[in-house]
């Protein structure tokens, strides 16, 4: 007869994960930077496979422990993508006026948000002018940074 002692719970594809984590970059010019970490206050609680991480910083979850403290390196590929040289696009000043509003000064670095076809929107970052044309990148910021994730497993459901 067993002792009634259950292993701890694993996480799978759909589980809820409530943890604490911290993502640092782990290459580029800011290598070494946190972005972010909530071993400092609450955990957060995670919903595997709705989208709120990519599948890749997901994976290495799968089968953990409830109670596991690990850490991963990840590759910009299975973080938030390799940079896409296409989703750095000129678009015409009119364009630009109509979403970021015809008086804003722009500064390379600020981020304007585009309303999408379909509804919705999308943000990209200005990185100058080019003539009578911006220059905007809409690849995540953090595409093309590979990331060092660090994980307390506090809960599984």
């Amino acid at each position: 007869m067993s002792s009634g002692a259950h292993p701890p719970p694993r996480v799978s594809a759909t589980s809820y994960v409530t943890l604490h984590y911290r993502i640092t970059l782990a290459s580029g010019p800011a290598a070494g930077q946190v972005f972010a970490d909530t071993f400092t206050g609450r955990p957060a609680t995670l919903q595997m496979g709705s989208g709120q991480w990519a599948p890749g910083m997901e994976a290495p979850l799968i089968g953990q422990e409830e109670g596991a403290q690990a850490a991963f390196e990840l590759p910009a590929a299975d973080a938030y993508g390799d940079r896409n040289p296409d989703l750095v696009q000129k678009l015409t000043r009119a364009l630009v006026e109509q979403h970021a509003g015809p008086d804003q000064a722009l500064t390379a670095g600020d981020m304007v948000e585009f309303a999408a076809p379909g509804g919705g929107s999308y943000a990209g970052v200005f990185k100058g002018w080019d003539g009578d044309h911006a220059i905007f990148d809409f690849n995540h910021p953090l595409a093309g940074t590979a990331l060092r994730l660090e994980v307390d497993i506090k809960g599984v459901l």
